[in-house]
């Protein structure tokens, strides 16, 4: 089993700055790709950043230039570096991770955190 545990979620003012931070703990083989997703009132469950286990990444344009995701794989975990804010960054924010959970495992598993609300006031 495999649990991805959030935190740094909150309130800001536009203009402000917020860092997210996904824990991965449990039992598995190695965590492959992460990334964070964001969930807005009426809107679509979006890609915000993505993070391959070797460093690559790729953001949503709306982002581009304001956010940072990196991670650190001695400490499973994954971060979201959220500058410049807006409000309409307001949603809820959810860390994945691609999980291979044995040495034999064909493929990976996707697991979900639980969501952390990031609220950005004008």
């Amino acid at each position: 089993q495999v649990q991805l545990v959030e935190s740094g979620g909150g309130l800001v003012q536009a203009g402000g700055s917020l860092r997210l931070s996904c824990a991965a703990s449990g039992s598995f083989f190695a965590i492959n790709a992460m990334g964070w997703y964001r969930q807005a009132p009426g809107k679509q469950r979006e890609l915000v950043a993505g993070i391959t286990r070797g460093g690559s990444t790729n953001y949503a344009d709306s982002v581009k230039g304001r956010f940072t995701i990196s991670r650190d794989n001695a400490k499973n975990t994954v971060y979201l570096e959220m500058n410049s804010l807006k409000p309409e960054d307001t949603a809820v924010y959810y860390c994945n991770a691609g999980v291979r959970t044995t040495r034999v495992s064909l493929r990976d598993n996707n697991y979900w955190g639980q969501g952390t609300q990031v609220t950005v006031s004008s």
